[in-house]
């Protein structure tokens, strides 16, 4: 047979002693068979490095159990039913802990004040945030303060430090939450009255949800209507946080994420959701701001506030940069709040006599102080206490503010937080870190580690926060729920003050306890929610 133009036809002699000799192989075919030879080469080469390269890092003290390819995810992912605690387990048996990324990616979790502190603040330049975080949260926190570095991130700080020094929006948050915890104790009363579970979680997200809206963005969603609304913001904007931090995990979410398939389509969804409910808010209060410059009045939200000032260049913020503002101010305003509030009404139900000890102090506040005194006939019992909460009555409460701080330490809202070498580099303890390596902190480990707290360090004691009577302050890089070093928490006090303010009004007037049965663990999340809720019945003092 004639061969076609521009092939050759390459036979192989008979008795060549290969069977191939029958075969006549063109050009093409030839180059298609030494293509396929060397993809195989490579592939075998990729996985005798990958073995090897396993090999040697399954050798490391602290290193969680490596495969070639998938790295430590088939290990994670078979103690991911009570993940955090296996970590603090880790985290307990060895100094550090080493994980392997798929692909090879290296990752060190560490739990000791000297190194978070060195990382965090001594070599804080080493250690941004990095791509392989960034690209991790994009989507769903864009450039916003929680996933921005470098002169970005700068300049995100500096204006939110400077909007959240203004004693105008320190007033008016005040008021805000005190509103909302009166708002709170109602909504438990008639479920009190009742004896009906209540799912408290669910009820902390709705009135921090309100609050922060209200603080941050100027408008009410009403999610602690006495009907309970659904709330589809809320419902998009938690999952997109759970989809988010599960990237971590998943191996082939760019896969996933290039096709629009599985969690990827999915967080797409609520993301789209969550940017059309932010960019209707601004272009809301872009028309409010207009009107009120007529009357010469100034909102005072922060949203308001960041709309009205200009960046570095002298320029307005973009919508862009507004709703990644917003965005991460929610995350940081809502969630972190309400998931401290839940642990904590976990917390003194197994403890009453937690409960029963800040009752006794809020008696003792409410017999030296006469604010209730102003309080007018038709107030009820809860609007005539919420007078005593002013902003330094609630700065007395040593004994509460230990038992939240007590909570923080073993449930800390931010229970992970990453950052990527930038160079290599020496931790203290001589431990070496190459150029890449992810280096995360891990908060949930260190608060229960008894290197840090002592042999009690799993016991929840509040106690331990006080000296004589008054607070005492742990280094920030030792108790680190609010981070430490350069990017402290900018809304520590707004946070405590809210809390402290929710959490006097509910043990002022009720007691709470367990619903039996309950699965109390936490959620994968950037946030330490629980995944269940915590349910209780509430009883009237």
């Amino acid at each position: 047979m004639e061969s076609p133009r521009n092939e050759t036809t390459i036979s192989v002699p008979p008795g060549a002693g290969c069977p191939w000799h029958q075969i006549n192989w063109t050009s093409a075919q030839l180059w298609q068979e030494v293509a396929i030879a060397v993809l195989a080469v490579i592939v075998l080469r990729s996985t005798f490095i990958s073995f090897f390269e396993v090999y040697r890092k399954n050798q490391r003290h602290g290193q969680i159990r490596a495969w070639p390819l998938v790295g430590s995810t088939l290990t994670v992912t078979a103690n991911m039913n009570g993940l955090h605690d296996r970590f603090a387990k880790w985290q307990e048996e060895n100094d550090v802990v080493w994980m392997t990324y798929p692909f090879g990616l290296d990752a060190v979790y560490i739990a000791d004040p000297s190194t978070t502190e060195y990382i965090l603040k001594t070599n804080f330049p080493n250690y941004p945030k990095g791509d392989e975080v960034q690209v991790r949260m994009r989507e769903f926190l864009g450039h916003g303060i929680f996933a921005s570095d470098g002169q970005e991130w700068k300049d995100t700080r500096k204006m939110a430090s400077f909007q959240f020094s203004s004693v105008v929006l320190r007033d008016f948050s005040a008021d805000v939450f005190k509103d909302g915890a009166i708002l709170l104790a109602r909504m438990v009363s008639q479920f009190a009255q009742s004896k009906t579970p209540i799912d408290m979680q669910n009820l902390f997200m709705r009135l921090t949800l309100d609050t922060t809206c209200k603080v941050g963005l100027g408008i009410e969603l009403g999610c602690l209507s006495p009907s309970l609304p659904e709330v589809p913001f809320a419902t998009h904007f938690d999952l997109a946080n759970e989809l988010s931090f599960v990237r971590y995990l998943d191996p082939l979410w760019k896969f996933k994420k290039f096709f629009d398939i599985g969690n990827e389509k999915v967080l797409r969804k609520c993301v789209k959701e969550v940017d059309s409910f932010s960019y209707n808010i601004i272009n809301k209060r872009k028309i409010d701001i207009e009107a009120s410059k007529k009357d010469g009045s100034k909102r005072p939200d922060l949203l308001s506030r960041f709309m009205s000032a200009v960046d570095n260049s002298g320029e307005m913020h973009s919508d862009k940069v507004l709703r990644d503002h917003l965005v991460n101010f929610i995350i940081a305003g809502r969630d972190t709040s309400a998931v401290t509030l839940s642990w904590f009404t976990y917390m003194i139900c197994l403890h009453p006599e937690v409960a029963e000890k800040i009752y006794d102090e809020l008696a003792r506040l409410e017999e030296t102080d006469n604010s209730s005194q102003d309080a007018k006939q038709e107030d009820d019992p809860f609007t005539r206490f919420a007078r005593v909460l002013t902003f330094y009555n609630v700065a007395k409460l040593s004994y509460l503010h230990a038992a939240l701080t007590e909570t923080l330490r073993l449930y800390p809202p931010v229970h992970l937080d990453a950052k990527v070498a930038v160079n290599d580099d020496i931790f203290p303890n001589g431990m070496q870190v190459k150029k890449g390596t992810l280096v995360t902190y891990n908060a949930y480990a260190m608060g229960r580690l008894e290197r840090n707290w002592g042999p009690d360090a799993k016991q929840y004691k509040p106690e331990r926060w006080l000296k004589d009577g008054v607070f005492h302050q742990e280094s920030p890089f030792k108790f680190i729920s609010f981070h430490a070093g350069n990017r402290q928490c900018l809304g520590k006090e707004s946070a405590y003050l809210q809390m402290k303010m929710t959490a006097a009004m509910l043990i002022r007037f009720f007691k709470f306890e367990l619903v039996p049965g309950q699965n109390i663990e936490p959620r994968l999340m950037f946030v330490l929610t629980m995944k269940e809720g915590v349910k209780v019945i509430a009883t009237p003092r």
